[in-house]
């Protein structure tokens, strides 16, 4: 098939997805299509099947149980024939959701509540979304605030580089971009600061863009001259050997003038698979300081405080419900809570704690242990130098499948999800998963290696080493 045929072909498929959308929001009506599916779902018309793509368990484990066979519906009014709808989680749309979510969800309830929406004074340009201000500290991420807090007061830098790590959702973005707020108000008493905040993705793309360009002078300028660097998912420029020569060069002109460099990453510098040694030598001569799960203070704190934020009366032993089962991280709580509101309002109802409990009874089983699959799709993918996301796509390389492997085995022996659970969780079917696991289990039993590739070429390792030195860093 020539590129002109397949375009026109996605094209006919993207239409018709758009077409089906518009019949279902006419069938469950907009204010259930805008809590469901408007925010971070995706719906695509594939093969002989219906794939909706949706950012977390929650919004899947929903859009099955109520709007699976109203799908299903749709599309074989829409296509002519029946076609099984497939559910799959996909972390890249979870970016999207991050930016939105918790903002326009939260005012579609308080309309739905109180018949009107909230109105926020936007924040200008140069500020970020987070303050340190708002930032709920605990056991389990003190010292971390403390460090960011004395970084951002600093006049001279305490610690270079400041390293922030730890599992999905815990709280490092809000470090990141709470310090840059902190640092720009502080230093503007003294004198202009000048800050940037990026993610290594960001950092990546713009490099290549001013190279194709030409135009690495420019780049180097912009980010060669702050005063403050923060860079974000640093274990993105894993493999990624000329942008980490670049940020190297940008790193040793930024410390070497005495300004700050801040940087986050889901795993620890050793354990981002690929970075060069000057680059993990340079991280951990710094301030290297990791961000744990949250407390069950911390959890009951946030959600209070969310609550408050959402005009949301919500039971006190709801609240002590949701924190005591929900363990993973912070963004995981503000989502339970998102979606206890989201009902209450489409049903017209209170927040009950039966409620919670029927709502969250998918989520709850998922995360009753003391290992999650987020945990271990964050460190494995660090280690093997790839994307969480690669996870979850249908990528085949040697290293991405390599990974894959990986987490399944682990997801299987570590958590209580199940093999369909974690097909699902991963973008594949069970069966996927049973045969992930079986080769794991004969290359340990056989004293086998696991083998993958990188821009140095082959590597390979131990498989019961391999799974001791992961296992290591989810704690």
């Amino acid at each position: 098939m020539d590129t002109a045929t397949e375009s026109v072909r996605a094209d006919g498929a993207e239409k018709l997805a758009q077409q089906m959308l518009t019949v279902l929001q006419e069938r469950i009506g907009p204010q259930k299509f805008k809590a469901w599916f408007q925010h971070g779902t995706r719906v695509e018309i594939e093969d002989g099947h219906v794939r909706v793509s949706v950012p977390n368990p929650f919004v899947a484990n929903w859009i099955e149980t109520h709007y699976q066979s109203e799908i299903a519906d749709v599309a074989q009014g829409q296509t002519g024939q029946a076609r099984p709808v497939v559910v799959t989680i996909d972390p890249t749309l979870t970016g999207e959701l991050r930016k939105r979510q918790l903002d326009s969800q939260a005012q579609i309830v308080d309309k739905a509540t109180h018949g009107r929406g909230r109105s926020r004074v936007a924040p200008r340009p140069t500020q970020l979304r987070h303050d340190l201000a708002e930032f709920v500290v605990g056991d389990s991420n003190r010292l971390a605030y403390s460090t960011a807090m004395a970084t951002a007061e600093a006049k001279t830098p305490p610690f270079n580089p400041l390293f922030i790590h730890g599992p999905c959702g815990v709280g490092k973005t809000h470090l990141l971009q709470g310090l840059c707020n902190a640092a720009s108000r502080l230093r503007h008493q003294g004198g202009a600061a000048t800050w940037r905040y990026v993610t290594a993705e960001q950092f990546t793309n713009e490099f290549i863009s001013s190279m194709r360009a030409r135009k690495l002078d420019e780049f180097r300028a912009r980010y060669r001259k702050l005063s403050l660097l923060a860079i974000d998912d640093v274990h993105f420029l894993a493999a990624k050997k000329a942008t980490q020569e670049e940020f190297l060069h940008t790193f040793n002109s930024i410390a070497g003038s005495g300004h700050q460099i801040v940087l986050a990453s889901d795993a620890h510098p050793r354990m981002v698979g690929e970075l060069t040694e000057q680059l993990i030598s340079r991280f951990v001569a710094g301030m290297v300081v990791k961000v744990e799960p949250p407390d069950l203070t911390t959890r009951l704190e946030i959600l209070r405080r969310h609550a408050r934020g959402m005009k949301l009366n919500v039971p006190v032993e709801v609240l002590e419900f949701v924190a005591m089962h929900v363990r993973v991280s912070v963004r995981e709580l503000e989502g339970s809570l998102i979606k206890l509101a989201a009902l209450s309002a489409l049903e017209n109802g209170q927040v009950t704690l039966q409620m919670a409990s029927d709502a969250l009874s998918d989520h709850l089983a998922r995360t009753d242990s003391a290992i999650t699959l987020g945990d271990i799709e964050a460190v494995t993918a660090a280690y093997f130098g790839i994307t969480p996301a690669d996870l979850h796509s249908t990528r085949r390389t040697k290293t991405v499948s390599a990974a894959r492997m990986v987490a399944m085995f682990l997801a299987r022996r570590h958590t209580r999800m199940s093999y369909p659970e974690i097909g699902r969780f991963m973008g594949k079917n069970h069966s996927s998963v049973v045969l992930a696991v079986q080769r794991m289990e004969a290359l340990l039993a056989n004293g086998g290696e696991v083998i993958w590739s990188t821009p140095a070429g082959r590597k390979s390792m131990p498989a019961n080493k391999l799974i001791d030195l992961l296992k290591e860093n989810f704690g």
